[in-house]
């Protein structure tokens, strides 16, 4: 996959995880954090604008967790 592919697919991506919301959102984020780890490791920057999102979904995934404890 070269470069430009693999920024068209996590753009792609970007726009189907901000179109969405809850539990759909949420399970993109894997997939989504997979593309990024594997833009850091062929070297190539990393837009800040994913890394604001991947912080997001990371975010949201936490309170999904607490949301969903017994009290």
């Amino acid at each position: 996959m070269t470069h430009d592919d693999l920024l068209n697919t996590v753009e792609n991506l970007e726009n189907r995880i901000l179109g969405e919301t809850g539990t759909a959102r949420l399970a993109m984020r894997p997939e989504f954090i997979r593309l990024l780890d594997h833009m850091r490791k062929t070297g190539a920057a990393v837009p800040g604008r994913f890394r604001r999102l991947e912080a997001t979904l990371c975010e949201e995934a936490v309170e999904e967790m607490f949301d969903n404890m017994p009290v």
